[in-house]
């Protein structure tokens, strides 16, 4: 079935419902499909089940992690991830930590659903990119799937899961459009080798993989041969997949949409330094975002948000690394 990045999630949404009784989804303005992917499922499973919340995080994510502790199932749309840091404390000290804190005795089987808004002039308070932010809270898994069918399957096995997970998904992605098996599993965790190669490995984070993939006919033709690694999953993260490949390059990039400082991109880089320094050939390049607030202008949106030119710089210096 042809679906595009936004049909996916809401085929998700739908299978997840259908499957289940369960799941409730929780969402801002769903009735009305402000955002794409909720067409239907209000008329579908009634107000019981799709539930128009509140402008409320802190109240609407709490409410959820009582709900999922109780059995319940939510899915909750946030909308955009700078949402995210209003519902910290029900996030962090209540779904992460309620597992360990009652022995396994208690679950929450609570989804997140959130976007990363920092194209088109949303401004600062609209777009940050926070999958790495929350990688230091033990007790959240974290995805990133950047093409329909890992965010179908994905999104629906994060719904399956009986831990909180969180979903993080890309808007400049919403019109990639592919084949999508509504069969195939993909497990939370397992990196996706979209291409192999023998010159580098390049290592995607979100919507990186959107660039590589757009940058992917010009680096074939510069004769570049390149293993291509998109992670798919942050926490758990699939190392051995990515260590396979430089132990066999001995050269990476790792591109992530994140701010460069405590970035998802800046951890993996230290995990193959400790893990694989024998096998690298040159320093690790990372392209990643700018330390600063995205402006409002698009004009200078490029500035601060991963590109193609600072893609193509990171790879130029790492191939071009020679040991003295």
């Amino acid at each position: 079935m042809k679906l595009k990045y936004g049909q996916a999630i809401q085929m998700a949404l739908d299978t997840a419902l259908s499957e289940d009784e369960n799941v409730v989804f929780f969402g801002e303005d769903d009735r009305n499909n402000l955002y794409g992917y909720t067409g239907g499922l209000y008329e579908k499973y009634g107000s019981r089940r799709v539930i128009d919340i509140p402008l409320s995080e802190a109240g609407v994510v709490g409410t959820a992690c009582g709900a999922a502790i109780c059995g319940v199932r939510p899915v909750v749309d946030l909308t955009t991830e700078n949402f995210l840091y209003v519902a910290m404390d029900q996030i962090c000290s209540i779904a992460a930590k309620t597992a360990y804190m009652y022995d396994g005795a208690f679950s929450v089987p609570l989804t997140i659903f959130t976007s990363a808004m920092n194209i088109g002039g949303n401004a600062a308070q609209h777009s940050d990119r926070l999958h790495s932010l929350f990688m230091n809270v033990p007790g959240l898994k974290i995805i990133v799937p950047a093409a329909p069918q890992d965010m179908f399957s994905m999104l629906l096995e994060a719904i399956r899961d009986h831990n909180p997970v969180l979903c993080f998904a890309d808007r400049s992605c919403f019109w990639l459009e592919e084949d999508v098996d509504l069969q195939r599993k993909i497990p939370l965790g397992k990196a996706s080798v979209i291409k192999e190669g023998t010159d580098l490995t390049i290592v995607t984070i979100s919507g990186a993989r959107k660039n590589i993939m757009e940058m992917l006919p010009d680096l074939e033709r510069k004769g570049i041969s390149a293993d291509i690694i998109d992670v798919r999953s942050v926490v758990p993260l699939d190392f051995f997949t990515i260590a396979a490949s430089v132990e066999k390059t001995g050269r990476v990039v790792i591109c992530d949409t994140a701010a460069r400082t405590g970035s998802a991109a800046g951890h993996i880089a230290a995990l193959l330094v400790d893990k694989m320094f024998n096998f690298l050939k040159a320093p690790i390049g990372i392209a990643a975002a700018e330390d600063a607030p995205v402006p409002c202008a698009r004009s200078l949106e490029d500035t601060i948000l991963l590109s193609r030119r600072k893609i193509e710089q990171e790879i130029e210096k790492v191939l071009c690394f020679r040991k003295a």
